[in-house]
């Protein structure tokens, strides 16, 4: 099976380093070793390529334990001593090996010391880049080959990575682009967060859906635009819907949400949560884990909802909800977890009272309206990464997180945990799509199948030491299951 996967996760960027030999007088005064010394152990002259493996006839042998720089180094460099003739007192051998396996050197007077070991200086390629300045033009090129490249040099795994921390909107379609527009190549597969890869190719390149042969996204944006598409029979192949498969919804959404919440305010504020007045927008899986985790904490949490039923949740776990023109004077935190777009308006933020902290941890960048904040009157002020005072004429002040993006991905950390299962749900949806048979998807969206979440689920069950316990045929047969699963039809709600 051959799966060429385009995806649109971005990836943090990493300078380019170039390592550099020491030149002989740059060794001779940071090292105080001889120009001499240094002369032996430089690479040969030729302008070859002092990284590249030398051919086999004129490969140097494996070093013994008397070659390398300190047999270079010593007077009787043409002969490899023997080790019984490398005596503490003799002046003639000033190198020895410490038995780490590192290098000695030997004064006449039979003291022992350390020699500097060979260095090689790590200079950045550009160390006054700004990557939170939109490149030019050319400057974008050469700074993909720049990522690109690093990336591969420093994780071995020769993908290009077109992003990078600061982007601004022109970079990030310039990024996706980039990664679609390749000469010669060509996608069968789409693995999309948010919806946007599968936009572009669409709006751009729509050719290339005659090879795609599905789409797998994971979030609820990305997924709402999937269905729209369906709806209107503008989707034109099988796509996979990982959002609302029970591992994504539930460990993704519930419980990393549920630790990254705090960590995110923690990060960029160094509040403390007790007899704080928080309100949460929304009440799906995200709302559920944020108000777990504050009320846990000695916060007072209000919760706004437009599902009767996630309304009814919120108050049987002891939440008051309320419409956030009721509570919007009075609360220090707003937390928007709905997904939607203009969920806190302008209106709202003018009303808001001095020093309420502002931010999203649900989905792309539109339920604060940012945009409406950005006008001559009001004043913006950074205080740290990620963190700016947006300041009013009359001197009060909100405190808004990452510009209204998302607080657990631009302020805090995703356990490698829910990752692992996060990054296995996508990747059996992508084998399935891939190798399903003609017929059995049509162009629509679907979920993932139960017998899959429940694969994941098992797969991360031994990092607990957990034991499931297993079905007698006779229990199978009274509950009408495979003793292997799927357990729960697709109907049931977790």
């Amino acid at each position: 099976m051959s799966v060429q996967v385009v995806s649109a996760a971005a990836a943090a960027k990493v300078p380019e380093v170039e390592l550099k030999d020491l030149s002989p007088s740059e060794a001779e005064s940071q090292l105080g070793l001889s120009t001499a010394a240094v002369g032996a152990m430089a690479p040969p002259a030729g302008g070859g390529d002092p990284e590249a493996p030398a051919p086999a006839a004129e490969r140097p042998p494996v070093p013994g334990p008397g070659s390398g720089p300190a047999a270079a180094l010593s007077p009787a460099a043409g002969k490899v001593p023997q080790a019984s003739a490398m005596k503490r007192s003799d002046p003639h051998h000033q190198h020895q090996r410490h038995r780490d396996g590192g290098e000695a050197l030997v004064s006449p007077d039979g003291t022992v010391t350390e020699a500097p070991r060979t260095v090689k200086k790590i200079q950045f390629a550009d160390q006054k880049q700004e990557f939170n300045k939109r490149p030019t033009k050319i400057g974008r090129r050469s700074l993909s080959r720049s990522i690109s490249q690093s990336s591969t040099d420093s994780y071995s795994s020769g993908f290009p990575v077109f992003a990078w921390k600061g982007e601004s909107e022109d970079d990030f379609w310039w990024c996706i682009d980039r990664c679609v527009n390749v000469e010669g190549w060509q996608p069968n597969m789409i693995l999309d967060d948010g919806g946007d890869l599968t936009h572009w190719i669409y709006k751009k390149y729509p050719n290339m859906f005659k090879k795609i042969k599905g789409i797998v996204e994971e979030s609820v944006t990305g997924v709402h635009r999937l269905y729209q598409l369906s709806k209107a029979g503008k989707l034109c192949v099988p796509a996979m819907n990982v959002n609302d498969s029970v591992t994504k919804q539930k460990f993704d959404n519930l419980y990393c949400c549920r630790e990254s919440i705090l960590d995110g305010l923690k990060r960029t504020t160094d509040m403390m949560f007790g007899g704080k007045q928080v309100v949460v927008c929304g009440y799906g899986e995200v709302g559920k884990g944020c108000c777990a985790a504050l009320k846990a904490m000695g916060s007072i949490v209000y919760v706004t909802e437009i599902d009767p039923i996630c309304a009814l949740q919120a108050c049987m776990d002891g939440f008051r909800l309320v419409k956030l023109n009721e509570v919007i004077r009075q609360v220090d935190i707003v937390i928007t977890c709905t997904g939607n777009k203009n969920v806190v308006t302008r209106e709202h933020l003018d009303r808001m009272k001095n020093s309420c902290i502002v931010c999203n941890m649900g989905h792309s960048n539109t339920e604060i309206d940012v945009a409406s904040l950005r006008t001559p009157e009001l004043t913006w002020e950074r205080v740290r990464s990620q963190v700016d005072h947006v300041i009013w004429p009359d001197g009060k002040r909100i405190v808004l997180l990452a510009e209204g993006r998302l607080l657990n991905l631009s302020c805090s950390t995703v356990p490698t945990f829910v990752l692992s299962i996060t990054a296995t749900t996508q990747a059996l949806a992508l084998i399935e799509l891939y190798n399903a048979p003609e017929g059995r998807y049509k162009q629509d969206v679907y979920l993932l199948p139960k017998k899959m979440d429940e694969y994941v689920a098992s797969l991360h069950l031994p990092t607990f030491d957990a034991h499931l316990t297993e079905l007698t045929d006779e229990q199978a047969k009274y509950l009408g299951l495979n003793k292997n699963g799927p357990f729960k039809p697709n109907y049931y709600r977790y």
